[in-house]
């Protein structure tokens, strides 16, 4: 007995040795690799039913403190969890393997993250990572061809930021801009990101995602994540590149000897003596592109700093861009600086902080300049013998064309400097067990300058100034957003439920100053004036549409709630109300609710063995645009000199007023109704996914102009209400196949294509038209046309159907003022007169279809990246042909196809292209703006490790790219993509064209 006594004390000893060695924390070390074997950098290691963890560094490794019997946890984005058992081990390597389940991973959403198997909207994701690759200054411009139904024109200005649209443009006087929320903070633009930063986009298209950011999502949301911090030893990464741009699909014109002949053509034409004698005599003359244009250098370098531990992240980084344009004396830099840390306090407890600074200032060209060398005479010299510039004059050339390029450079003279802070500071506390409250401030303060000089010049007879005169531009901005959200998350057995309400106010304040003076004296060294000088007499222009203060308040809440992860309930509301509405109209509310079927989740699709997931989802939301023409329901008095009446003896003048312009009662904010069906699924272990939605998204109380009669005798033609209604209506499909073909060899892609028809459905002052798309045209006319039963912007004139050739055949046409070589309008109405009534529509600038094709190979240490992207069912207005006043260049294409005599030509006119009758829109200058262009091909190599670990680098990576360098178009002109302003776009006339960029660069983490 007293034997067995002891046994039993020796063995509880040691069990009881045992349990208190296990329940005693080791550090317990490891690293996380995928199944190729390469390092997963943040993954979250965790003790199971604690508070306590990690993150794996950029090498994959982790070290966390634990008992010895406890269960370690590794969660990782995209990629299944694990569960793994201490068992008093202190060395835990594990390979983590890619999701199966499509419908598991997180998705950012407005106010927070959502499984994508919650999402009940249509949202679509893309890594930063697959758009810093791109040699791409601005983040947006990386996304073209990524995502359907998403539009985005580039402009080759450097520094400026490319036009976005998410299906389709729904507005028509009101801001087309989609809101960026980055960190949280809401941004009308993102250049001041570098793209280096961004961790991830999440673009939200339909009413469901977007409602619960009201009266500024009726264009979209485009949610921005920016990178953070991960807990380990310090990190530094450094990504550079340097490279070259330059023109693709340069316009010919003609030479010096095809000039002189055509100019001498002209002057027949129009009954004059010919201009040159000789036109052979001048040879090829002077390359106008050549002279003005040039390769252009580019550089971007960037480099950050990431590292923290339990308690406390952080993330710096610091960026720089020089980029030229293809224009002489061009340039653009950048300085970019962002900072983000998170500090965790207690268990319960987190804040922090993001900032990100923006200096930049760019050297610019003239507008005009394309439109001069387009038009410049190549017989002119850039230079005389003597050193001066070459004159138009000497030449008799007139003032169409009366200038000359280079002397335009070389004396212009305007700078532009952009000063930017974003910030954004929050804090979260945990409260109870499943209530999470969240607090954060952010604002945007940013002043933007632009000067210009003009000095005492004289370069030619019409380029010249008599005295200087400095112009300076100043834009301040000071924005902020407070906001408070109160999340409930929970999980009862089948049931999952998360409810967020939340409080928002915001402010937005814009004011500006213009100011010129004349006499101002040049700084040496060539600078402009830091500063009006003391005793110069400025003039300050007045600003009032650029002195904006607004201020909203909102209210919203929303609930998400799922049962067996089969069904899906999305429902939010939001209150907001805007200062810049007044009475009953100063709020409105705007809800959301969407639906889901996840079907392969259903007992009768257990045993299929075709779709690895699949899922059905609809929604309906109200969503508004707040950001609409402020107070033009303000009456205004004119007070003219000619209102002055004279009165008594002796006369008197007595200054007069008027009302001379009719206004709205009230502009109202613009409201869009959006509907979406979706349908997602995956195949053959998510190898192949699928996605596809069909949308209608209609645009309630739109503003439209409405005439008003000319015997009011008022100076307007029209006024702008809440009159209209707009329709975009499409489809979106986007396929993907991911595989490792073997241990070396893996492949993705992926593929998008977006189906959009805009349209006006009705206007309640009926079939009044809005003519715009004057810029460029000569002689005044309007090219497009916005009228209820089309598309917004649509192109309008004439529709040419031949040339006249000879005299006999104009006497018997219904065109008794044209001339041979002129064009033959239909008569389309069958009046038996060719005039305004004959025009019709010639084709729409918004692309009907939009499309992608994104790749990616791995092959051992190599990486090929090869991105497509294009557009068709679009056109665009060649307005350069017609842009004439006088002597200007014609194309080569143009030149070598014209009339010039009986049976040269049935479908290119003569060189009197430029007569009113002639350049009157019509179809000869609407085009094709269809495209196929290889956007971004990137190869690069990663060095092996062993070569890199006496070095104590964790990679080098070298990369050489291309983007644009292959173009495939139809369009004479440099590029068919071409943005502008609603009423303007696809409009080409003295436009920035694209370029191709050519660059090597490294990247390279310690």
């Amino acid at each position: 007995m007293k034997r067995f006594f002891t046994i039993s004390g020796l063995m509880f000893l040691f069990l009881f040795s045992y349990d208190a060695a296990f329940a005693q924390n080791v550090t317990i070390k490891g690293k996380v690799i995928d199944n190729t074997g390469q390092a997963l950098i943040g993954v979250s290691v965790s003790v199971k039913g604690t508070t306590t963890g990690t993150q794996t560094d950029v090498n994959g490794a982790y070290s966390i403190s634990a008992p010895g019997n406890s269960t370690l946890r590794f969660t990782y984005l995209g990629y299944i969890n694990q569960e793994i058992p201490a068992n008093g081990q202190t060395n835990i390597n594990i390979t983590l393997l890619p999701q199966t389940n499509e419908l598991q991973q997180i998705v950012v959403v407005g106010y927070g993250t959502q499984r994508k198997l919650d999402v009940t909207g249509s949202i679509a994701t893309v890594k930063g990572a697959d758009v810093a690759k791109q040699a791409s200054p601005n983040a947006i411009s990386g996304l073209q061809g990524k995502v359907a139904g998403v539009q985005i024109t580039n402009n080759g200005t450097p520094g400026k930021a490319p036009d976005i649209t998410i299906r389709g443009l729904g507005t028509i006087y009101g801001n087309t801009k989609p809101l960026f929320v980055v960190d949280g903070v809401w941004y009308d633009d993102i250049s001041f990101l570098n793209p280096q930063d961004i961790e991830s986009f999440s673009i939200l298209k339909d009413a469901s995602s977007t409602a619960i950011y009201g009266i500024r999502a009726a264009n979209g949301v485009v949610l921005i994540s920016t990178k953070r911090g991960v807990k380990g030893a310090p990190v530094i990464n450094y990504n550079g590149y340097v490279g070259v741009q330059a023109v693709t699909n340069q316009v010919k014109v003609a030479n010096g000897t095809e000039y002189a002949t055509a100019v001498n053509e002209l002057a027949a034409l129009n009954n004059g003596a010919p201009l040159f004698s000789d036109p052979a005599s001048f040879g090829t003359g002077t390359d106008w592109y050549k002279q003005i244009l040039r390769k252009a250098f580019t550089t971007n370098h960037e480099i950050s700093v990431s590292g923290g531990t339990d308690k406390y992240t952080y993330n710096y980084s610091f960026g720089y861009l020089d980029q030229d344009g293809i224009v002489q004396t061009n340039n653009y830099k950048r300085y970019t600086l962002h900072l983000s840390n998170d500090l965790k306090i207690g268990k319960a407890v987190k804040v922090g902080y993001t900032a990100s600074g923006l200096s930049d200032k760019s050297k610019d060209v003239p507008t005009s300049i394309f439109g001069q060398l387009y038009g410049a005479a190549p017989i002119l010299p850039v230079h005389n013998a003597d050193g001066s510039y070459g004159d138009p004059n000497d030449y008799h050339l007139g003032d169409g064309n009366n200038y000359n390029p280079q002397a335009t450079l070389d004396f212009y003279n305007q700078r532009t400097k952009n000063k930017r802070v974003t910030y954004n500071v929050y804090g979260e506390v945990s409260l109870l067990k499943n209530f999470k409250f969240r607090s954060s401030f952010g604002g945007d303060v940013s002043q933007n300058e632009v000067r210009s000089f003009v000095p005492q010049y004289q370069a030619t007879v019409k380029q010249f100034s008599n005295k200087t005169n400095l112009n300076v531009n100043h834009t301040d901005t000071r924005n902020w957003i407070w906001e408070n959200t109160l999340t409930y998350d929970v999980k009862i057995k089948d049931h999952r439920l998360t409810a967020l309400a939340g409080y928002s106010a915001l402010e937005n304040v814009t004011r500006q100053m213009d100011g010129q003076a004349d006499n101002v004296p040049y700084q040496a060294n060539g600078n402009l004036q830091t500063s009006f000088p003391d005793a110069t007499n400025v003039t300050y222009l007045a600003t009032p549409a650029s002195q904006i203060k607004t201020r909203a308040l909102s209210q919203f809440a929303r609930v998400n709630y799922s049962y067996k992860d089969k069904y899906m309930l999305n429902a939010s509301i939001r209150r907001d109300g805007a200062s810049q509405f007044y009475g009953d109209h100063t709020y409105a509310y705007l809800p959301s609710v969407g639906a889901g079927w996840v079907i392969t989740n259903e007992d009768f699709m257990k045993n299929q063995q075709v779709f690895s997931n699949l899922k059905l989802r609809g929604s309906w939301g109200k969503v508004g645009n707040s950001v609409v023409p402020i107070n033009p329901s303000v009456q205004t008095i004119a007070t003219d000199p000619y209102l002055t009446a004279i009165f008594g003896n002796p006369q008197v003048a007595y200054p007069g007023a008027s009302i001379n312009t009719v206004v709205p009662s009230a502009i109202l904010w613009e409201k869009t109704v959006s509907t979406d069906f979706g349908l997602e699924g995956g195949l053959f272990s998510n190898k192949l996914t699928f996605e596809a939605d069909y949308y209608n998204r209609e645009t309630q109380d739109a503003i439209f102009a409405i005439p008003v009669a000319g015997s009011l005798g008022t100076v307007n033609s029209s006024i702008i209400a809440n009159q209209a209604s707009i329709r975009n209506r499409g489809f979106e499909f986007l396929v993907s196949w991911k595989d490792k073909a073997s241990e070396s060899f893996s492949y993705s892609i992926t593929a998008n294509l977006g189906i959009n028809n805009n349209k006006v459905l009705d206007v309640i002052s009926g079939q009044n038209p809005i003519y715009d798309g004057g810029a460029g045209i000569a002689n005044g006319a309007f090219a497009t046309r916005t009228v209820a039963g089309q598309p917004i912007g649509q192109f309008y004139g004439y529709k040419v159907t031949g040339i006249f050739q000879t005299a006999q055949e104009v006497a018997a046409s219904k065109q008794p003022g044209a001339s041979p070589g002129d064009f033959i309008y239909q008569d389309t109405n069958n009046d038996g007169i060719v005039d305004s009534r004959d025009r019709v529509a010639l084709g729409s600038p918004l692309p009907k279809y939009n499309y992608g094709i994104n790749t990616s190979f791995t092959y051992k240490n190599f990486d090929l990246a090869l991105d497509f992207q294009g557009v068709t069912g679009v056109s665009v207005y060649n307005a350069n042909i017609a842009y004439r006043f006088g002597n200007e260049n014609f194309t080569q294409d143009f030149y070598d196809h014209r009339w010039h005599g009986a049976g040269t030509s049935n479908t290119y006119p003569s060189v009197n292209v430029g007569k009113n009758s002639n350049a009157a829109p019509n179809s000869f200058y609407v085009e094709s703006g269809a495209y196929f262009r290889m956007r971004n091909a990137q190869l690069g190599y990663t060095l092996p490790a062993s070569l890199l670990s006496k070095w104590k680098i964790s990679k080098v990576r070298v990369f050489a790219n291309a983007q644009n360098a292959i173009n495939i178009f139809g369009y004479k002109g440099f590029s068919p993509e071409i943005g502008g302003t609603v009423g303007n776009r696809g409009i080409d006339t003295s436009v920035y064209p694209l370029y191709a960029t050519y660059n090597f660069g490294v990247n390279v983490t310690f």
